[in-house]
């Protein structure tokens, strides 16, 4: 098998890795939470949110925050509780004010009065904005793992 030289990239600064990692402490809490709306505020108005086991990806923040309030609808109608863990993230600089990111996420999901278990283990890739000072997401590609990519 002939292997292909990693592409070149440069790491965000320390700093910039802080605050990306805080920028995903909170955007997956506000997805925990049941705050759909604000949590899609945290796209960018155009962004792209895709998933490798659905068909299309939803474009745009009013189309991402649909879908995922009605998903998190149909989760509270099952008495499920969702907590997402984010960890390894790797950031590198795309150019000013862009990175690109790219992390595990796992589900854990717990039904009420039940025992928690591992729902889904995911590879997520983002590639983010800063404006204004603050992180949004432009596109996310969501890789379940166990199925093709």
């Amino acid at each position: 098998m002939t292997r292909t030289a990693a592409p070149t990239t440069r790491a965000v600064s320390d700093q910039d890795y802080a605050s990306i990692v805080h920028f995903y402490a909170g955007h997956g809490q506000l997805l925990d939470a049941g705050q759909a709306e604000e949590w899609a505020e945290q796209f960018t108005e155009d962004g792209v949110f895709g998933q490798n086991v659905k068909p299309e990806p939803k474009r745009g923040r009013v189309a991402i925050a649909a879908a995922m309030r009605k998903g998190i609808d149909a989760i509270e109608a099952r008495g499920l509780t969702r907590r997402h863990w984010f960890g390894m993230v790797e950031a590198s600089v795309v150019e000013d004010d862009v990175v690109r990111t790219r992390y595990y996420a796992t589900v854990f999901e717990t039904p009420s009065g039940g025992e928690p278990r591992l729902y889904l283990s995911t590879t997520a890739e983002d590639v983010l904005e800063r404006r204004d000072g603050r992180w949004l997401v432009r596109s996310r590609l969501i890789t379940h793992d166990g199925t093709p990519a």
